[in-house]
């Protein structure tokens, strides 16, 4: 595995920036590979490994850079709990570890570099030094990934008997002879809701563009 610097840099790039949360995140995942044994999660041990991560900020991405599990790759799994957290399975053993930061790292840090005023900074720099015990609470977990879960699952593609979209990885309910998406067997559920009538703005095609306001 690349060194911290290497990997800092890294997810910088991905990120856009680097502070406090990608450097939790890269030392998070750093450690999740270590403790199961896998050196190499990008290249020769990269179907190794599953990705669970429970919060969408800064250290997600990082996660990603060292792992490389990725959403589309259906190796990172998001589960929306807001906590700096993420579990790490091995899929050729079975084990699997949940690695949680812990709060008081905040304050290990103001006690470390007083002198710094601006908090994402003296948190960037003590993340960097604490050693893994003062940043993180680690737990060995059982975890299930289904079939329907794992990368490289094929199943049926199959179309909603109501909208008419298409599903794929088992994400479909029947309902009698009907096969119904999940967002038209919950419609109270889905995360929208369609717009009909007046409520629905115009197309982009039939909104005039703006008037030249030249004399």
């Amino acid at each position: 595995m690349d060194s911290l610097d290497a990997l800092l840099r890294e997810a910088e790039i991905a990120h856009g920036h680097l502070c406090a949360g990608q450097i939790l995140g890269v030392r998070m995942a750093m450690l999740g590979c270590e403790r199961l044994g896998i050196g190499d999660p990008r290249g020769h041990d990269r179907k190794r490994l599953v990705t669970y991560v429970e919060i969408d900020r800064c250290a997600t991405d990082a996660i990603g850079v060292v792992t490389g599990c990725r959403l589309g790759k259906r190796a990172l799994k998001f589960r929306d709990w807001g906590k700096m957290a993420a579990t790490f399975v091995d899929l050729s053993t079975g084990r699997a570890l949940r690695i949680a930061a812990l709060e008081s790292s905040k304050q290990l840090a103001r006690e470390r570099y007083p002198e710094i005023e601006n908090k994402n900074q003296q948190q960037m720099r003590a993340y960097r030094e604490l050693p893994d015990a003062d940043l993180f609470a680690e737990a060995w977990v059982s975890v299930t990934v289904e079939p329907r879960e794992l990368p490289g699952y094929k199943g049926e593609r199959v179309a909603c008997s109501q909208c008419g979209e298409g599903i794929s990885y088992d994400r479909f309910l029947r309902s009698g002879d009907a096969v119904l998406c999940y967002s038209c067997a919950h419609p109270d559920e889905r995360y929208y809701q369609p717009l009909t009538g007046d409520a629905a703005p115009q197309s982009a095609n039939s909104i005039p563009g703006p008037r030249c306001e030249c004399p």
